[in-house]
């Protein structure tokens, strides 16, 4: 599925291929907290070790090609499944293989803190959401229980386009440990503008599967906010956000980095005091809680009714 020449290419982004279509990266994030320098705002906001968290993808593919996505959206866009389907087991045992080889030359360095490598050998963390659409792959709830039965938590990413499957992962009890899904339009119009879906009834899908997201252990609403195109209209995003009571929203600014520069403009890229605005006028359309923030990641954590729900810190 993965063709030589996209090979190629994902290794030089520093990518590592896992069997037939699955690929590990190590988060920018997981270098810097390695070195001291600061972790991921999921360490801030949920309590992830960012030293200990896998960010990988069982598919490059995806059913969008959103704007503000840093990947390259031209060569990996379909709606179906096509090819070999990997061993679950294979995938993970894949993936901590080759994100233990990457980590493995920090060992070495002086600015590394040493505790925390020791445990880069003991992943805690599986962030499902390096790349594509992960609930098109068809296994997708033996893979999150192969990951929990390893004592390992999972964070699923998605962009809310194939509801048949997240109401698979509750039918088979394999649910993440916390689910997120894009919102990134008021309206069906402003949605496919920025997400640009292949499926022509993504919108109606993305409600479906808003619909169920409450059904979930712990759930969350990520807007990624593109300026000039898509942070208008928030009494729109509260309507939507009140019916499918996620337990957590961010609200993300758009950053102007990797494919998405072809795409849009540095302009697009929303202030962190423009990000902290809207989410001021989502907190009080809603009624969460304005209750965290990363100002490097333009990003604000708005919380349900229980402010206390925030501390629950993922072991």
């Amino acid at each position: 599925m993965i063709t030589p020449e996209r090979k190629a290419d994902l290794e030089k982004q520093q990518y590592r291929i896992v069997g037939n279509h699955s690929v590990v990266k190590v988060c920018s994030w997981t270098k810097q907290c390695l070195r001291g320098k600061g972790c991921c705002y999921k360490n801030t906001f949920y309590g992830i070790k960012s030293w200990r968290c896998i960010e990988m993808s069982p598919t490059i593919l995806c059913d969008q090609r959103c704007l503000f996505c840093w990947r390259d959206t031209e060569h990996s866009s379909t709606t179906k499944w096509a090819g070999p389907i990997d061993d679950p087991k294979t995938i993970v045992d894949g993936c901590i293989k080759e994100w233990r080889e990457l980590l493995y030359g920090f060992g070495g360095s002086e600015t590394v803190d040493k505790e925390k490598y020791k445990e880069v050998d003991k992943p805690l963390h599986f962030a499902i959401s390096l790349t594509g659409e992960p609930t098109l792959y068809p296994r997708l709830p033996e893979m999150i229980k192969e990951i929990h039965n390893r004592g390992m938590t999972t964070f699923l990413v998605s962009n809310g386009t194939i509801p048949g499957m997240l109401n698979k992962l509750l039918e088979e009890e394999a649910e993440p440990t916390q689910l997120y899904i894009s919102l990134v339009g008021a309206n069906k119009e402003m949605f496919e503008t920025v997400a640009r879906p292949i499926l022509k009834e993504a919108w109606e899908k993305l409600q479906e599967s808003l619909a169920i997201m409450h059904k979930f252990k712990r759930s969350v609403i990520r807007m990624t906010m593109v300026k000039g195109l898509n942070m208008t209209q928030a009494e729109k995003y509260a309507e939507i956000i009140k019916k499918a009571k996620p337990d957590f929203i961010e609200v993300k600014g758009y950053m102007h980095v990797g494919h998405s520069q072809k795409r849009l403009k540095q302009e697009n890229m929303p202030t962190h005091a423009e990000i902290q605005e809207f989410a001021r006028q989502i907190a009080e359309l809603t009624g969460y809680h304005y209750t965290d923030e990363r100002e490097e990641s333009r990003v604000v954590l708005l919380v349900k009714k229980d402010p206390e729900i925030k501390q629950k810190i993922l072991e």
